[in-house]
């Protein structure tokens, strides 16, 4: 049956998503073989470069125009005391990235990383989700459509990540709605709670499942009542990305929530995505698991704001310089293995 909602557009552009370019992955592995170093020396770098190169359709990829997206909201669940920071840090957070002090301003300088950050009405917090929806229908395809507006013309690779007060409560909510299990399984310290603060954030996921319970079959239905606003344009931003064939890499737990709504609705749609780290946040490894993504870094980051996209993506450029300014063996006049090069043919 024709989905008569405003969903029914996103559902069409999931369908309409492009595969990797296996022409370029060929030709990828074809210099790699000449390169002046053992075969598969460099590891899972060389398996980044034919990654890059599958999804941005290019035999040599490039990562001349990478940049980390952060998308920030404001959320309704704080009232019920789920965060350990007050809702006026997401307007400093702000001011303080505007200002390049926060730490993904360092991380995007130090790697040549553009950088931007999307206020998503920041001081207009979505519904309190264990009462009503996080967002109506419009408003969550107009986010998802605003996110995918984010994937600028001319980016070669985009980092994906959010900054917003009581988010990974969201993402954990998310969690229990998509894969199951008890809403305890999910839910983490975020940014510092304690226990008390813990006990009150497993009982607003908790009562936000009861409440929207018979509404969670649909991951876009599950997006729109438990997500937020930073979710629903990272999920728009991840998917763009896949339609314009750039390639995504996601920062932390609530990235990954984004993630996860696409992946349920098509178990294709992450395939241009890399998970930059896995988070320090509970059971951020095993969403990583559930959805086939191996993280790349693991450096105990629970920060968010793009910061673990930002730092993979740093990685990413060297694998690609090795790449593509490595000399061959016959540049460098190097014996290669008998079959690879001339000079041991």
């Amino acid at each position: 049956m024709t989905d008569p909602t405003p969903f029914a557009d996103i559902r069409r552009l999931i369908e309409t998503m492009p595969g990797p370019d296996r022409d370029a992955t060929a030709a990828i592995a074809a210099r790699e073989a000449r390169l002046t170093k053992p075969a598969g020396a460099l590891g899972r770098m060389e398996q980044l470069v034919a990654w890059l190169g599958a999804w941005q359709g290019k035999a040599m990829p490039t990562l001349d125009r990478p940049l980390v997206c952060v998308f920030a909201g404001s959320h309704g669940v704080t009232k019920r005391g789920v965060s350990a920071f007050p809702d006026a840090v997401n307007r400093q957070m702000l001011e303080n990235f505007a200002a390049g002090g926060g730490a993904i301003n360092q991380i995007c300088a130090a790697y040549g990383l553009g950088f931007k950050v999307f206020d998503l009405a920041i001081d207009l917090p979505t519904g309190d989700i264990t009462q009503d929806a996080a967002l109506d229908e419009k408003a969550t395809v107009a986010t998802m459509a605003f996110g995918m507006e984010a994937v600028a013309a001319g980016t070669d690779c985009v980092g994906v990540g959010e900054m917003g007060i009581g988010n990974t409560t969201i993402a954990a909510a998310i969690y229990a709605a998509v894969f199951g299990g008890a809403p305890s399984h999910w839910v983490g310290h975020g940014t510092g709670l304690d226990e008390a603060g813990i006990a009150r954030k497993v009982a607003a996921v908790e009562a936000a499942l009861a409440h929207h319970a018979g509404h969670l079959d649909d991951p876009l239905e599950v997006l729109r009542r438990l997500g937020g606003r930073e979710v629903a344009a990272m999920a728009g931003a991840i998917l763009a990305a896949r339609l314009q064939r750039v390639p995504v890499v996601l920062d932390g737990y609530v990235a990954t929530a984004a993630a996860a709504v696409l992946h349920a609705l098509d178990p294709r749609a992450l395939d241009h995505c890399l998970a930059g780290h896995v988070s320090a946040e509970g059971a951020h490894a095993e969403v990583l698991e559930r959805l086939g993504l191996v993280p790349l870094l693991a450096l105990g980051m629970r920060l968010g704001e793009g910061s673990g996209a930002g730092m993979a993506m740093g990685l990413l450029k060297g694998a690609l310089a090795c790449h593509r300014d490595m000399a061959t063996f016959e540049q460098a006049g190097v014996s290669g293995k008998a079959g690879v090069s001339g000079k041991a043919e």
